[in-house]
């Protein structure tokens, strides 16, 4: 068995930034990681962080932005945190490295977001989450004594003590099949979200859920989760992310007449409106009969009207993205895009430490809910909320540390795990592979839990939901083996996934009102007296979803109509 302070599941922007600040404040750490930390999804954030940094700004404007955008869903307490911490947090990752992109004067330069009244958003080019994650691992690296790394384990459960507090986990060595206890005083989720719920997602094949899905099935509350954004810019021939900060250097969105037709949905801020809002804009021209492209459903992104030499200095990644996967140079002619699922605001309910309802279970980054972004996330505020949670989770989970002796997990919770994944090696070869399952949840979810959604569209999505969840305690898998069996790790994997999406699913029918990602066509209208509130889902005895409510935290912005 092996022994540590905190142990945190995820290796990403979140999981690093915690693992650094825990063994900063004395703690020993293991950070687990069913990939190579680099490999990571936060890899694929490209726009920018934002930050107060300019001096004409404020993180309160900051605050402003971010609870306007969330709907008034967003938890204020946790929004102050998180803004008013931001500046500090970005001149720390300029300190350890982080070549941010300067103007002329030499000072950090800044981008405009959506959703955004100032200008605060610093990049570097169209690869920010690369540049960070790869800054923060040099940094890891540094603290090889008290940081103890395990690259390509994957965590099968939690364990709880007679207490009910968290004690560690199982995890499998992915390269040989060994299973081994993580015994730790606190254990942090930091293993991102679940879009691979949806077909297609800008999110990487490793977002599945699994830390929602765990938490969530030793009882943690898990919170928001009908609020899934879609972007409004991701490739129409395979759901490829292109950066909101195309659109923050100047490109306009135009429909099949030419027409620059967000000045319909939003004439204050056009093309950087709230992410919702511009989604919500692209899907009506398209459902309209004005889409381009294939079967019209699309809508043209034309970044021709930004200089050539500013896109191939700040937009680099997209230029290479629409020559190699839509054929197109974006410098020339406009590509075709439209919206697809990118980011869940909801997840494991936590407090601005990134505190559980389970004591010793932390989380932070994509796989929690603070709740920072209520019904729609800012675009730039996520790698802000991975790093600054990550960090509260790991300074507060090292000081709890200190006062704890080592909890000691029972062996028959590994014989437990090993025997699970034994009976589904040993499935006999019928009824419907993993592959499938996964194919036919992706279509259902994006066909009717997407940008626009009514109950009747609902209701059929959690029939398939509960019919793919028996069936996949049927599925088989080809592999037998135990090394890089990733056939049964699809397997877990696909459990993770139809919990989150059952959650999503009874939330959003439960949820009878428009309210940020949350359109529902039956339901139009925001309802401040019956809706501002958060959904609340925990696992029954019966191993069915039960839905609670807990109230919205409001300091100071009490909910006005939101237009842009």
């Amino acid at each position: 068995m092996l022994a540590h302070d905190v142990l945190i599941i995820g290796a990403g922007l979140a999981g690093q930034r915690a693992a650094l600040a825990a063994a900063e404040s004395g703690a020993t750490v293991a950070i687990m990681s069913k990939v190579h930390p680099v490999r990571s999804h936060s890899v694929a954030a490209a726009g920018g962080i934002n930050a107060a940094i300019a001096v004409d700004d404020d993180w309160t404007e900051h605050a402003t932005d971010t609870v306007k955008g969330s709907d008034y869903l967003g938890d204020q307490d946790a929004i102050e945190v998180m803004c008013s911490e931001a500046p500090g947090e970005a001149m720390h990752l300029e300190h350890i490295g982080v070549t941010f992109h300067r103007n002329e004067t030499g000072e950090l330069d800044l981008r405009a977001f959506g959703g955004a009244s100032k200008k605060r958003t610093a990049y570097v080019a169209d690869i920010t989450g690369q540049a960070i994650l790869h800054v923060l691992y040099e940094q890891l690296m540094r603290h090889e004594v008290a940081v103890e790394r395990f690259e390509e384990w994957f965590a099968t459960s939690l364990i709880l003590d007679a207490d009910g507090h968290c004690a560690g986990a199982v995890a499998r060595d992915i390269r040989s099949g060994a299973m081994e206890i993580f015994n730790a005083k606190s254990v942090i989720l930091a293993n991102g979200g679940n879009g691979q719920c949806y077909k297609p997602t800008t999110n990487a094949l490793i977002c599945t859920g699994d830390g929602i899905s765990q938490a969530y099935r030793v009882g943690c509350p898990i919170m928001d989760m009908e609020m899934v954004q879609y972007h409004p810019t991701t490739l129409a021939e395979n759901g490829f992310l292109i950066t909101e900060g195309a659109r923050g250097e100047g490109a306009h969105l135009l429909n099949s007449e030419g027409e620059r037709f967000m000045e319909k949905y939003a004439p204050n801020k056009m093309e950087l409106a709230s992410r919702d809002v511009v989604s919500r804009a692209e899907q009506t021209e398209i459902n309209e009969g004005r889409g381009v492209g294939a079967h019209g459903q699309g809508i043209y992104l034309d970044v021709t009207v930004v200089p050539k030499k500013r896109v191939l200095e700040a937009l680099r990644e997209i230029v290479n993205i629409g020559r190699d996967f839509a054929g197109t140079d974006i410098t020339r002619e406009p590509i075709v895009i439209r919206p697809g699922q990118h980011y869940i605001m909801g997840g494991v309910k936590t407090d601005v430490d990134g505190r559980t309802p389970i004591t010793g279970l932390y989380a932070a980054g994509e796989v929690a809910c603070v709740s920072v972004h209520g019904g729609n996330r800012l675009g730039a505020n996520s790698l802000l909320d991975t790093l600054i949670f990550g960090r509260r989770s790991g300074e507060h989970a090292a000081q709890r540390g200190r006062q704890l002796t080592m909890p000691k997990a029972p062996a028959s919770r590994l014989r437990a795990d090993a025997e699970m994944i034994a009976a589904i090696i040993e499935r006999p070869r019928e009824g419907r592979r993993i592959s499938e399952i996964k194919d036919e949840l992706g279509t259902t979810m994006n066909e009717y839990v997407a940008v626009y959604r009514d109950e009747e569209g609902l209701t059929k999505a959690h029939e398939v939901v509960q019919r793919l969840k028996e069936q996949a305690g049927k599925a088989y898998v080809d592999d037998r083996g135990s090394v890089f069996n990733q056939d049964v790790l699809g397997a877990l994997e696909l459990g993770y996934m139809l919990d989150c999406a059952e959650a999503t699913i009874v939330s959003a029918i439960d949820r009878k009102e428009s309210r940020g990602a949350q359109f529902r066509l039956d339901h139009p209208e925001r309802d401040d007296e019956q809706w501002l509130k958060h959904i609340n889902v925990t696992r029954g005895a019966d191993g069915e979803p039960e839905l609670s409510y807990s109230e919205v935290t409001i300091t100071k912005w009490q909910p006005e109509v939101r237009k842009y």
